[in-house]
């Protein structure tokens, strides 16, 4: 997979493995997915629109990139998923150990299971908050256990896990599921208090795996599993703050990104809800005052322009 030199195009001594605060590993993997494919092409997809998102966040009045954000080389393991989520297990966990605040971008939800193992080995009493429009419990599909529908039932046994936004299951999925601590979107539309109930629900340390497709298909329709009745942006966006404000969060992946050539509007929003979940992990913790930063500019400018000629 292709990717830009620096995760949007930042400047140099904000990328680099040694000073940045946070890892970003590109997981372009999309072996299991049964309906709509095209997960695979989902980082470069985001790395892309990330290039050219504007990197001051308004709300939380910073620029988290300073903070140091370094992209690896995407895992491009893909030759079984056992494979390819062992991959990701080995590198997220010799990431954490740098004492680096570890992030993923898939590919399809399978890529989790690696990730979840990783973060759980490595902080105690962990909760797994994972959004999402289906269940994702089945103990196997399709022959194996390594499969986007299996992506947090190792979770549910050795986490605590706490679902949101569900909408989605097969029904031997309820057999796997805490119905307490799972949050149908149903329900939800109606429940002015699921916010604190959720929060409730977690433990201290937490790690995110979102599913885009949680999302409503209105503002999110480039999933691979599109399902109605999804999240709204400003409420998703209200309900992450609150888990960072609250919580350790101590990580988050996000996966099941489709790119669709006609319509970049999805792979925004991708590159957007990253970028914001980093600010709110990082808030408080702002830029120096009057920095210039024309020096980035100038450079992110300098970067795209050179990709566009590669590509010519």
């Amino acid at each position: 997979m292709k990717t830009t030199k620096n995760y949007a195009g930042i400047a140099d001594e904000f990328a680099q493995l040694e000073t940045a605060k946070v890892v970003l590993i590109p997981v372009p993997y999309d072996g299991t997915s049964t309906w709509g494919k095209g997960a695979d092409k989902g980082p470069k997809s985001f790395l892309d629109a990330s290039e050219n998102m504007e990197l001051y966040d308004i709300e939380t009045n910073s620029e988290v990139y300073r903070q140091g954000i370094y992209l690896t080389e995407a895992v491009e393991e893909n030759s079984s998923p056992e494979a390819m989520l062992n991959e990701v297990h080995k590198l997220t966990k010799e990431h954490i150990k740098r004492n680096k605040f570890v992030t993923l971008f898939g590919g399809e939800h399978t890529i989790s299971i690696g990730t979840i193992r990783a973060f759980n080995e490595c902080f105690d009493n962990l909760s797994v908050l994972h959004i999402d429009a289906h269940a994702d419990l089945r103990e196997s599909y399709d022959g194996s256990k390594f499969n986007h529908a299996c992506a947090v039932h190792e979770a549910s046994q050795h986490t605590n896990l706490v679902q949101v936004g569900i909408r989605s299951l097969d029904a031997i999925e309820k057999t796997f599921m805490d119905e307490e601590k799972t949050f149908f979107a149903h329900d939800m539309v109606s429940d002015e208090y699921w916010i604190d109930k959720v929060l409730e629900a977690l433990t201290d340390n937490v790690f995110i795996t979102f599913d885009l497709d949680a999302l409503d298909p209105s503002i999110m329709p480039s999933t691979g599993t599109p399902e109605p009745g999804g999240l709204f942006w400003y409420e998703t966006l209200q309900f992450l703050k609150q888990v960072f404000e609250e919580k350790n969060v101590v990580g988050f992946d996000i996966v099941e990104l489709c790119p669709n050539e006609t319509d970049k509007s999805s792979d925004f929003l991708a590159a957007k809800l990253y970028y914001k979940m980093l600010s709110y992990k990082f808030m408080g913790q702002d830029v120096e005052e009057n920095y210039d930063n024309t020096y980035d500019l100038d450079y992110r400018m300098k970067a795209n322009s050179k990709f566009e000629d590669d590509e010519d």
